[in-house]
């Protein structure tokens, strides 16, 4: 079973990345990771790092805070 906070904050990503209208890889090659781990976030497959976190948050212009 996929914990809440993992489907919840791959929601989130995917939802904010969506806005900007930029695809997975698109928006991968922004935050610096590979193109899959963002598919594999969004999907609540991979239990984030704090430091990938921070990376999503600047590619997004945001607050590490505001992806909770």
């Amino acid at each position: 079973m996929k914990k809440d906070v993992l489907i919840k904050f791959g929601q989130k990503v995917r939802e904010e990345r969506l806005k900007r209208k930029l695809s997975q890889e698109e928006f991968a090659d922004i935050a610096g990771v590979h193109r899959t781990y963002i598919g594999m976030i969004e999907r609540a497959e991979k239990n984030i790092t704090l430091e990938n976190i921070e990376k999503i948050a600047k590619a997004f212009n945001f607050n590490i805070k505001n992806l909770f």
